[in-house]
């Protein structure tokens, strides 16, 4: 069979598969045999050397045992309700000004985004904590819901991410380091939210009764400085965990690994601080770090098995001839793997999107001279739309679960649709100015 009919039926069953409901990992697996035995003749004893060579090449990487210790961080730092207690601080901070309690969701969100790497965690919490105090003073069940989906992925993008930690472990390049991905990542990330930030005032601005302020009489309760300290006392800690994590890699004194380790010790002194470091808290959070990782490792192995049968059967040549050899002008080809990337994100898992597309459109992208870490970036900054866009958002549904009643899911796709255009605005600045990327892993890395 020619390695264009091998393509297209590839990605036509793949796609049909996930309609279906099989379960990612094991469909990615399952439709990497059946095509690697189309190829080879069915050879099964090749075909079980490759998958045992990729399995064992991924359980040898180093860099993925950053992957439990950031979810264990993730998980202390949920069941130690450091969110909690800055949101109450912001509560206050911000709530005078119309739309500040949303303003407050989304300063929470970035500082918690910068301390998990997860979205799980940032929406289930603000869901429970911000929605309520939201909806009792009046803002719109759509804007809310907006808010926290869009505010909760930022742990998605802004370090230490996880999707980082996959992105590195699968290139193996020294520009794409998780180390250059995480300094690449912050300028975005605050991009974001700063868009985020910007919308929410200028439009609670123009229409007051979306996001109503607290009364005077409830602002005025606390002094000025009374409000500096309530903010102060509960940033800090973050903050602290931030520096640990974050600083320790830019400033080259220890890997992301290693830096992992440290935030999952800070993680509990935090938990310890708080009174929350029970056993049950202990229990809880290894079992769910137990869980993810086990989730995100199967979908690895599903997704490096795919991408190997895909380029091994010819399949990497067929797309780069269509983007490459047709003679497209470059940035033609770029917008056509960002809305490829755009598209599957509505259907599929940001893990699997990421191992089935960057073997193929990183060698792309390296070919049209596209810088490989800005190229990273357009394409991480695209993933976070995944959790975002209808029909199978993750950030939806996990807000949908914590939601009170009355929520239905119309109330939140209406909600998310600006903000996905705002992250679409977001991307297209990252495109057409790539120093957002670039400039901080020059200072740090001199890359």
């Amino acid at each position: 069979m020619s390695p264009e009919f091998l393509t297209v039926a590839m990605f036509a069953t793949l796609i049909v598969a996930i309609c279906l409901g099989h379960p990612l990992a094991y469909t990615l697996a399952a439709v990497a045999a059946l095509f690697g035995l189309l190829d080879n003749g069915f050879n099964i004893p090749a075909l079980f050397d490759m998958f045992a060579n990729n399995t064992w090449g991924l359980m040898n990487n180093y860099v993925l045992v950053a992957i439990p210790l950031f979810i264990l961080m993730a998980q202390l730092l949920d069941r130690s309700k450091v969110a909690d207690q800055l949101f109450e601080a912001l509560y206050v901070v911000l709530g005078g000004l119309k739309g500040g309690l949303g303003l407050a969701v989304v300063v929470v969100c970035t500082v918690f985004a910068a301390t998990t790497g997860i979205i799980g965690a940032s929406v289930v919490a603000m869901g429970l904590l911000a929605t309520p105090a939201l909806l009792k003073k009046g803002y719109q069940k759509e804007l809310t819901s907006g808010i926290i989906c869009a505010a909760g992925t930022l742990g998605i993008l802004i370090p230490p991410s996880i999707m980082m930690v996959v992105y590195g472990g699968l290139t193996g390049l020294k520009e794409t380091s998780v180390g250059n991905l995480f300094a690449g990542s912050i300028f975005p990330g605050l991009l974001l939210a700063g868009l985020y930030f910007l919308y929410i005032l200028v439009r609670c601005q123009i229409q007051p009764e979306l996001g109503p302020p607290i009364s005077k009489e409830e602002a005025g309760r606390w002094s000025a400085a009374q409000k500096w300290a309530m903010t102060l006392k509960s940033m800090i800690p973050p903050l602290a965990l931030i520096l640990a994590v974050m600083g320790t890699i830019l400033a080259g004194v220890a890997t992301p690994t290693e830096a992992a380790g440290m935030g999952a010790a800070g993680a509990a002194v935090l938990a310890i601080f708080n009174r929350k470091f029970t056993w049950t808290v202990i229990k809880e959070s290894c079992f769910a770090t137990l869980k993810t990782t086990s989730m995100v490792m199967m979908l690895f192995i599903g997704g490096k098995f795919f991408s190997t049968v895909f380029l091994s059967m010819g399949g990497g040549d067929v797309v780069a001839d269509v983007l490459v050899g047709s003679g497209l002008n470059r940035w033609v080809a770029l917008f056509i793997m960002m809305a490829i990337v755009f598209l599957m994100g509505m259907f599929i898992d940001w893990a699997a999107i990421l191992l089935v597309t960057v073997p193929i459109f990183m060698p792309i992208a390296m070919e049209l001279d596209f810088n490989p870490l800005w190229f990273s970036l357009l394409m991480c900054v695209n993933l976070q739309t995944s959790f975002l866009t209808p029909p199978f958002g993750y950030a939806l549904f996990y807000f949908k679960g914590v939601a009170p009643e009355g929520y239905t899911m119309m109330h939140i796709y209406r909600g998310i649709l600006p903000f996905v255009l705002l992250q679409l605005v977001g991307l297209m600045l990252i495109a057409l100015f790539p120093a957002i990327v670039t400039w901080l892993p020059a200072i740090f890395f001199s890359s």
